[in-house]
């Protein structure tokens, strides 16, 4: 790689490059410019050597916007709804078994990974919380970071073809009303969620705290009719800034041996689960549970935020995503030590 200047602010840097490419995207015409400019700019300043900073504090409070746009779609309606979806959710456990049963043998036989870093390489989990537990099990950092980024990028960067091309959704079109036409008090409100909802959930431990947390808070405000509206369109731009830059620069530093093998393998292993995921998505509307377009931005494992996102941008059934990234990543993350331990007795 081309040996890269030291900036004094790496992170500003890294800022700087995101916003040109939420600039290209727009100018060319691109789809979701604030998500994929930046995830683009920064991937392709790190091949170059580029020193960059991933968003850190900054990233996860705005993440917390995707959890009051997930909160706010929970109304007495939808509630009732719930029970529908059971049918649907029953499937995620099927879903995950699938994934372990074949991702993981594919980074440990394929790619010659180690039992855990392979195991946590496979689980479709958020890439944040797959990290942090990986890293307590004594996974690979490096490569399981690798993996996971790569796997989000190229899931994320396939779906809007798909929504555009399969169901006809425009993406061009803005994440929500514009921050004059909400009511000033419903704004405060979301951001004391956000805020509150974060800090409590990071204070019991619960995982994804920076999304479930405000979700929780914000689905509680809306049950009680003091938040009718989503999050304006500017906080969901913003959030999406952040989320592209956080996945960008993850490759900062990357070899050409690590392009050679773990960018390879998390490719490969993205490509698995989307052929997992089509199974299910297909079975789903066969059977008259949901509709396709809710149904492919539930079962396609992109990570959690990134399908928010989509789901906000593709006017999906919100609350139904959710409820299923949500459950999948509780199944993953509970069942994680469970099935390290017996893997390592193996």
């Amino acid at each position: 790689m081309t040996a890269a200047p030291r900036y004094r602010s790496p992170r500003l840097w890294t800022f700087a490059i995101a916003a040109g490419g939420v600039l290209a995207f727009y100018l060319v015409g691109l789809p979701l410019p604030f998500l994929l400019g930046p995830m683009f700019a920064c991937l392709g300043a790190a091949l170059i050597g580029a020193r960059l900073e991933g968003p850190g504090a900054l990233g996860a409070l705005f993440r917390t916007v995707l959890g009051v746009a997930a909160g706010a779609a929970f109304t007495p309606d939808i509630i009732g709804q719930v029970p529908d979806m059971l049918r649907s959710l029953a499937l995620v456990p099927v879903f995950v078994g699938l994934i372990a049963l074949t991702a993981y043998p594919l980074l440990h036989n394929v790619f010659g990974y180690d039992h855990v870093t392979s195991y946590y390489g496979a689980m479709p989990g958020g890439l944040q919380d797959m990290v942090v537990y990986g890293e307590e099990a004594g996974a690979d950092m490096r490569v399981l970071s690798l993996i996971h980024a790569t796997r989000v990028l190229l899931l994320v960067s396939l779906a809007p073809f798909a929504l555009a091309h399969i169901w006809g959704v425009d993406l061009t079109a803005s994440p929500g009303a514009p921050a004059r036409d909400i009511p000033i008090h419903e704004i405060a409100l979301m951001i004391a969620a956000a805020i509150g909802g974060w800090q409590i959930a990071k204070r019991v431990g619960l995982f994804g705290a920076s999304i479930i947390g405000p979700l929780i808070a914000t689905a509680c405000l809306s049950l009680a009719g003091l938040i009718t509206h989503r999050p304006p369109a500017e906080m969901v731009w913003a959030a999406q800034f952040f989320i592209g830059v956080g996945v960008g620069a993850r490759y900062a530093g990357v070899t050409f041996g690590e392009l050679r093998r773990t960018v390879l393998a998390g490719a490969t292993n993205g490509l698995l689960l989307a052929a997992v995921s089509s199974v299910f998505i297909a079975g789903v509307v066969m059977l008259g549970i949901a509709p396709g377009l809710d149904a492919f931005l539930a079962f396609l494992p992109g990570g959690q935020g990134e399908m928010v996102v989509l789901s906000i941008v593709a006017g999906a059934d919100l609350t139904y995503v959710v409820l299923h990234h949500v459950f999948r990543l509780v199944l993953v993350i509970t069942l994680a030590p469970l099935a390290i331990r017996w893997i390592r007795r193996r």
